[in-house]
């Protein structure tokens, strides 16, 4: 992008800035989002169906684009996506396996199992690809659609059949407005799905019936929508990390703000005295090469030769590619012997401390995003207080996250595969599920087993 300069007139002096410091100050990137959040928490967006393409719809966010929003506030940020890429590498942990559930001696516990044609109905479609998608839409959205589709063998009489499974992405699917019953999810008929970004302009919109786990055989292709309840939601979930957006987005603005510190400066960095006796000369100057013009036109090529002026000063003072430039000028004394110079000072911009100010903001909004998205710092290589969390911590970190933030996303994400296997394979009491391994203090692991050893003597 070229850079250039524009030039404001504020009483009888110049203010210049770059068209890269103006656009860092003045613009925004997630100014549409702050509105949007001042407004969503006075009203309810789930209160009146929206319409597109002649269907009323339940609109997912204030403007029916909650999703891109999200998406949008999160490809900005540095440390939110790697925080749910984190919990998702925790929440597979060694992958998807079948499992029975067992009742020995007042407890229940897992039996992970192999079975071969319920493995050959999983190999027979993308079954991991499924399992990637739910993660990422439930950890994002906090809900997932997803298709079933079933075999043709029930149009002549046949036994039904899952298919396969496919997950819908939350910016491509819409509940349709219930005109019967409780304004309630329960009460959802349909699943619309299209480009509803662009709202549906060029790609139109398809409905599918709602998928009903009493009768899975229903129809051809289906749609469920699979969630856990937000509270004062009627419909749709929020993600737990909603209210620390605010905090997200702060995070993002502060790289800019240093870059374009860095670039232009972020308030007036010069200012330029410039000698009366210099322009009253350029005056006369002007009068004598257009005699014939008027007094008004004489003073706006004096005003266009002072703009053209201070736009070269400035392109030399600002910027870092300027480093190491200079501006020569030539003084001398008027009729009266007063001397006539210019003077460029530099204005003490307090960098330091409002450097140090944008980092403990940083540092704070860093905080507040890992908090959020309900995941300790130590699991998350956030440096608190200037050190990095002891072993001892990570582990007793992990393992409470093991213990308490992992069920409820399995239980959402496995789900429609679950009904599918009772639906396909009735009478076998299996259930998909992930599997974890224990994770134990190295000192209570074989010296053999440790991770040091493993590390210095690698297989």
């Amino acid at each position: 992008m070229s850079e250039t300069t524009d030039i404001q007139k504020i009483g009888k002096s110049r203010l210049a800035h770059t068209d890269a410091g103006a656009f860092v100050m003045g613009n925004n990137p997630f100014a549409h989002f702050d509105e949007y959040a001042g407004l969503s928490r006075t009203v309810d967006w789930e209160a009146d169906p929206t319409i597109i393409g002649g269907q009323k719809l339940v609109p997912h966010g204030l403007n029916n684009d909650l999703p891109v929003i999200i998406r949008d506030i999160m490809d900005k940020n540095n440390l939110a996506p790697g925080i749910l890429e984190r919990e998702m590498g925790l929440l597979y942990g060694d992958g998807a396996q079948l499992y029975q559930v067992k009742y020995e001696g007042g407890k229940v516990s897992r039996e992970y199992v192999e079975d071969a044609p319920v493995q050959a109905w999983l190999d027979s479609w993308d079954y991991k690809r499924y399992i990637d998608m739910a993660m990422v839409e439930y950890k994002y959205m906090k809900g997932v659609y997803v298709k079933r589709v079933r075999n043709r063998a029930p149009r002549i009489g046949g036994p039904g059949m899952i298919k396969y499974l496919e997950v819908v992405p939350g910016t491509d699917a819409r509940l349709e407005w219930p005109d019967q019953g409780p304004k309630r999810l329960e009460s959802v008929k349909r699943i619309w799905v299209g480009d509803f970004q662009n709202h549906c302009l060029h790609t139109g919109m398809t409905g599918y019936p709602m998928h009903d786990p009493w009768k899975p055989f229903q129809y051809g292709i289906s749609i469920g929508y699979h969630n856990k309840y937000s509270f004062g939601r009627n419909f749709y979930s929020v993600p737990s990390y909603y209210g620390s957006l605010n905090w997200i987005m702060r995070s993002s603005d502060i790289p800019e703000v240093l870059k374009y510190l860095s670039e232009n400066g972020i308030t007036s960095a010069y200012h330029i005295h410039s000698p009366e006796g210099y322009w009253v000369a350029k005056e006369e100057k002007i009068e004598k090469m257009h005699p014939g013009e008027t007094d008004a036109q004489r003073s706006k090529r004096l005003e266009e030769l002072k703009d053209e002026t201070f736009q070269k000063m400035a392109r030399v003072l600002t910027g870092k590619r300027n480093a190491g430039k200079f501006i020569e000028t030539v003084d001398f004394y008027d009729e009266d012997g007063n001397k006539n110079e210019w003077k460029v000072e530099a204005i003490d911009q307090k960098i330091k401390d409002f450097v140090e100010s944008q980092v403990k903001i940083g540092e704070k909004a860093d905080s507040a995003t890992t908090s959020g998205m309900g995941l300790h710092p130590s699991l998350s290589n956030i440096i608190v207080n200037g050190q990095l969390s002891s072993g001892s911590q990570m582990l007793y970190a992990l393992k409470l996250y093991m213990a308490s933030d992992t069920t409820l996303p399995e239980e959402v994400i496995f789900e429609p595969i679950n009904q599918a296997i009772a639906a396909n394979f009735p009478g076998k009491k299996l259930r998909m599920g992930f599997y974890h391994h224990s994770v134990m203090k190295e000192e209570d692991v074989a010296p053999n087993d440790r991770v040091v050893n493993n590390a210095e003597n690698p297989t």
